[in-house]
């Protein structure tokens, strides 16, 4: 039978849904929202980068950044997201929630400006001051991940408590489009103000001085959104949770609550103190007892984030040869290089809003209603049985007649992404380990995802060369070709489907009660379950 709950922490998890839920949603969600806006408005830019510093007078080409140059502007946002998932999920279990929520949010703020303003004229001074003002601006961005789930799975009641976590991930498709939508409006002001004819036409001429003020506004932009929401992070008081059962002080707790709650709660600091005092929770992070515990949650939620991710990241191999198949963006030299950043925010931007956000939606509305485990289970199916049926028959795919097919298997993978793993990865490492390791492991889990997400978006780019030489993109070696990428992904979605038996399942259950924090003998701990409870 577990043991007693503290009455703050109770009263959290029956607490009906107040309006201080949609404030912390909307305060964690807007940190995800700038989150997803800088990682991925790089993309919009990098063909303006190469036409500006990387052309090649007489080329029939516009200029393009070399693969080494653009896998480092690409990546190395994500090698700073993995460092600051890593690090601040730690500082998150030493110092508190609070204390370091403003931190990873002035790092976005100050990154965010200052990639704009990278230094010198020489495109080797601009291209590395990016590049480190980009990782810095990603060690921010990967505090965010640990910190706003663990602080939103704190504040939110058990029944509703998936739909809240998964609501603050959800606003990246709102960010992911609100970047395209800011390019997609800058871009068509420069173009008025500053008109150039295509590149076909006049090659130099077509990328007019003024291009290199639009992006660097777009890369600034992103500051905006973070820095409006730095003082509500500020009055945010800590997590009931964190205080009562890692401060040991229940007193202070159930004072924050009581004014959150607008209830009279009891301090229970008595409760606190037996707990505390239990020799079964004495033991630290991947100590024996640590992995007897949750050594198998660890290892489910680390592998299914870091799966996901790789078949996740991936996809964006296919995004130019699909965008270029329906027309969305024409071929690059009759264009000039304003014209086709307005093309390709315009191409993400309807891609967002046609499959990402509803995809993570349809998670928000139902994760509470069939659980984590039902709904990762599904995605990772879907996405294996779309990977092979865009792999098997690739030949098929290719000619012209049927890429309307293929765009629709594509985007029916991305949805099943959404309204599936990508979102739950997020959610379940926020609610399954103790309140003093679930921040670390929440960034353990994430940063692993990362790691994934770099062997997709880069070992799959050199990976899906044509096994032919005199056929690969230019600087690039030979590689396996698209059809064998994609059977792989289809391999690694499969690998998922078995890593998520591994997960238990959280609906409808408290914090505690998962992670046996409520001083229940260690025999009788639940929080192994793997399957949903009917």
């Amino acid at each position: 039978m577990p043991g007693d709950q503290l009455q703050v922490l109770n009263a959290l998890d029956v607490a009906k849904t107040q309006w201080y839920h949609f404030t912390a949603i909307v305060i964690a969600g807007m940190g995800f929202f700038t989150d997803a806006y800088d990682l991925f408005c790089i993309s919009l830019v990098t063909k303006l980068l190469g036409r500006i510093y990387y052309h090649v007078p007489g080329s029939l080409e516009p200029g393009s950044l070399p693969p080494n140059v653009a896998a480092a502007v690409n990546g190395v946002a994500f090698c700073g997201t993995l460092t600051g998932q890593l690090f601040f999920g730690w500082l998150g279990d030493k110092l508190g929630r609070k204390k370091v929520y403003g931190m990873t949010l002035m790092i976005m703020v100050i990154c965010s400006v200052a990639s704009g303003l990278s230094f010198g004229h020489k495109p080797k001074s601009v291209l590395a001051t990016l590049c480190f003002f980009r990782f810095w601006l990603g060690v921010g961005i990967g505090g965010d991940y640990p910190l706003s789930a663990t602080i939103m799975s704190e504040y939110a009641n058990k029944k509703t408590r998936g739909a809240f976590i998964a609501a603050v991930f959800a606003m990246q498709g709102f960010g992911i489009m609100a970047g395209g939508v800011f390019a997609i409006i800058i871009s068509a002001v420069f173009e008025a103000k500053f008109p150039a004819p295509a590149y076909a036409e006049d090659a130099l001429g077509s990328t007019v001085p003024q291009a290199d003020f639009l992006w660097r506004i777009i890369l600034m932009f992103g500051a905006l959104p973070a820095a409006m929401t730095f003082y509500s992070r500020s009055k945010m008081p800590e997590t009931a949770r964190y205080t009562a059962l890692v401060a040991k002080d229940a007193k202070q707790a159930a004072s924050d609550m009581a004014r959150v709650l607008q209830v009279e709660i009891e301090s229970g600091q008595q409760i606190v103190e037996e707990i505390s005092n239990g020799k079964s929770k004495d033991f630290s992070l991947f100590s024996k007892e640590f992995m007897k515990r949750h050594g198998l949650h660890l290892l489910g939620t680390t592998s299914t984030w870091f799966l996901l991710d790789i078949a996740f990241y991936s996809q964006n191999l296919f995004q130019k040869d699909i965008f270029s198949a329906i027309g969305w963006i024409p071929p690059a030299q009759t264009m000039n290089a304003i014209q086709e950043v307005f093309k390709i925010a315009r191409a993400q931007t309807l891609i967002a809003l046609c499959s990402t956000v509803p995809g993570y939606w349809f998670t928000v509305a139902f994760i509470d209603v069939i659980g984590r485990f039902a709904i990762q289970l599904m995605g990772f199916s879907f996405m294996t049985v779309f990977m092979f049926a865009l792999a098997i028959p690739y030949n098929h795919w290719t000619h012209k007649e049927n890429r309307i097919g293929f765009v629709v298997m594509y985007s029916l993978t991305f949805f099943f992404a959404n309204f599936g793993p990508n979102v739950t990865t997020f959610v379940v490492p926020a609610e399954i380990f103790p309140a003093r390791f679930r921040s670390t492991c929440h960034g353990i889990s994430a940063a692993s995802g990362k790691l994934g997400a770099i062997v997709g978006a880069f070992g799959f780019l050199y990976l899906a060369q044509s096994p032919d030489k005199n056929k690969t993109s230019a600087g690039y070696p030979p590689g396996i070709g698209v059809r064998n990428s994609l059977l792989m992904l289809g391999v690694v979605n499969f690998l998922g489907i078995l890593f998520t038996f591994l997960v238990p399942e959280a609906k409808g259950k408290s914090l505690e009660e998962i992670s046996g924090e409520n001083g229940e003998n260690e025999n009788t701990n639940n929080g192994n379950r793997t399957v949903p409870i009917v």
